[in-house]
C-alpha cells in the first residue's frame, strides 16, 4: 500500500496545500495523515489493471481518500460515535473543537469533488462518471444512507436483524470501498462487474473484521476504543453471528472476492492479497 500512496499522497498534499494557516486547513491535513490507505490502494491497483497511469489514478485515489477522511471527521463528532481518538491521536473535535471538525469535514467532501474534476484524470466523460458515482456512493445510496440507518438502530425497539446490518454496512462502509475498486474500470471505460463483485464482498468483509476487533482488539493496536458496540447494546455481525461464525462469513467473502479478480490472472494478486490482509489485520 506504502507505494500506491507514494503517488497519491503528494497529490492530496496539493489539493489540501494554500489555505493558510487556518485551524480548518490545519484540521483538514490532520484528518488526512497516517490510516491504511486501503481506498486508495484499491484505487491505484485496479487503475493499473485497465492500463491507468499511476499519474492520472493518482487524483481518484487522493479524492476517495479526502471523503474518507470527512467521513471519519463527522463520524466522530459527539453527535454521532462520540470518539476521543482516531489512528492513536485525539480526533478533530478533541485536537480543536466541534466547529472546527463540522467545517474541515465539509471542506474535504468537497475538496473530493474537485479532485475528480482534475485534466490529469483523462477525458470529461470518465470524470463526470467518477463524480457522479462517489456522489452516489458518499449519499443516500451509499454512505449516509448506512449512517442513518445506524443512528436509527440505537433508537430502535427490537436489535437489527442479520439481513438488516448487512444492508446498513454494504452503505456506511462498504459503498466508498466498491467504488474505490471500481474507478479504475471506470476510467478506462472497462467492464465493471468483476471489480464490483470484489469490492462489494470485501466491504463486508471489512466490516466483520471491524466487529470483531471491536470485542478482541487492543486499543493501543487500533488506536480508538474498543467495546463501544456492546457497551451500547449494538447489533453486529459479531453478536447476531458469533465470533467463530462472523469468522468463518467473514472468510467466505475473501474468497468470494478472491475469485471475482480470476479473470484478470496475476495482475490481480495485490488486490487478492489486500483481500486477505483485512480480515488478518489488527488495526
Amino acid at each position: 500500500m506504502a507505494q500506491a500512496a507514494a503517488f497519491w499522497r503528494p497529490v492530496l498534499a496539493r489539493a489540501l496545500a494554500g489555505h493558510g494557516d487556518l485551524p480548518v486547513a490545519a484540521a483538514m491535513r490532520y484528518a488526512t495523515g497516517g490510516g491504511k490507505g486501503l481506498r486508495g490502494f484499491l484505487v491505484m491497483q485496479g487503475a493499473a489493471l485497465h492500463g491507468v497511469a499511476p499519474e492520472a489514478a493518482a487524483w481518484a485515489a487522493a479524492a476517495i481518500e479526502a471523503l474518507h477522511a470527512y467521513s471519519l471527521i463527522h463520524d466522530d463528532l459527539p453527535c454521532m460515535d462520540d470518539d476521543d481518538l482516531r489512528r492513536g491521536q485525539p480526533t478533530v473535535h478533541r485536537k480543536w473543537d466541534e466547529a472546527t471538525a463540522v467545517l474541515a469535514g465539509d471542506a474535504l467532501q468537497t475538496a473530493a469533488f474537485g479532485m475528480l474534476c482534475a485534466p490529469e484524470l483523462g477525458p470529461a466523460e470518465a470524470r463526470l462518471r467518477l463524480i457522479s458515482t462517489l456522489s452516489q456512493a458518499a449519499g443516500m445510496a451509499g454512505m449516509v444512507r448506512g449512517q442513518a440507518l445506524d443512528i436509527m438502530a440505537e433508537s430502535a425497539a427490537q436489535p437489527l436483524t442479520l439481513d438488516q446490518i448487512t444492508d446498513l454496512q454494504a452503505g456506511k462502509t462498504g459503498a466508498l470501498i466498491t467504488w474505490s475498486a471500481v474507478a479504475g474500470a471506470r476510467l478506462a471505460g472497462a467492464d465493471e462487474r468483476p471489480l464490483t463483485a470484489y469490492g462489494d464482498a470485501l466491504g463486508l468483509a471489512f466490516q466483520i473484521a471491524d466487529d470483531i476487533l471491536d470485542v478482541e482488539g487492543d486499543s493501543v493496536a487500533l488506536g480508538k476504543a474498543v467495546g463501544k458496540d456492546a457497551a451500547a447494546g449494538k447489533a453486529t455481525f459479531v453478536s447476531l453471528l458469533g465470533l467463530d461464525a462472523a469468522r468463518s462469513r467473514a472468510a467466505g467473502l475473501v474468497e468470494a472476492a478472491c475469485a471475482a479478480l480470476e479473470c484478470y490472472g496475476e495482475p490481480a494478486i495485490s488486490l487478492q492479497e489486500a483481500a486477505r490482509f483485512v480480515i488478518a489485520r489488527d488495526r
